[in-house]
């Protein structure tokens, strides 16, 4: 699909990707469309999955996660069963975030939250003692230095005017 995309669908990705409570009518003005094609744009992006979600990104200390860490995790094992079941328990443990497998020595690099310092020890105790963990290394945030989206659309030829 992304070869099929043109200047006037890449501008409604980035829009939506900076603002996706933006109305139909204000993403149709920015991208210089009528609203009616512009929502057809938009829900062909969504049915072809390049538009997976929309979501609201929420400040974690404004809602009481103090603490933001990376942990990384090397397991004992790599056969695929066991793989399997960490991947499953991460998805079901609240203070993870986002898990993502990696290629060499680490296996996977773990984004969570916890509410202070005591949450986070007892996260990274209870993280170890799982089965099939070798290893667990972990660093706390001191700073955000930038947060942008996944995909770098501003990189890619927007319309005249856009």
């Amino acid at each position: 699909m992304r070869g099929r995309l043109d200047a006037i669908d890449w501008a409604i990705l980035r829009e939506l990707q900076a603002d996706g409570s933006i109305t139909n009518v204000e993403l149709a003005r920015r991208v210089g469309l009528s609203a009616p094609p512009c929502l057809r744009r938009v829900r062909a992006l969504e049915e072809t999955g390049i538009i997976k979600a929309y979501r609201a990104l929420l400040d974690p200390k404004a809602l009481g996660y103090e603490v933001v860490c990376f942990a990384m995790v090397q397991l004992a094992s790599q056969k695929q069963s066991d793989l399997a079941a960490f991947q499953s328990r991460m998805k079901d443990w609240p203070a993870v975030r986002e898990c993502w497998t990696l290629s060499g020595d680490i296996d996977f690099i773990l984004k969570c939250v916890a509410p202070n310092l005591g949450a986070f020890q007892a996260f990274v105790t209870e993280l170890t003692e799982l089965p099939n963990v070798r290893n667990v290394r972990t660093a706390l945030t001191l700073d955000l230095v930038k947060d942008e989206p996944l995909v770098p659309i501003e990189a890619q030829k927007a319309p005249e005017g856009v």
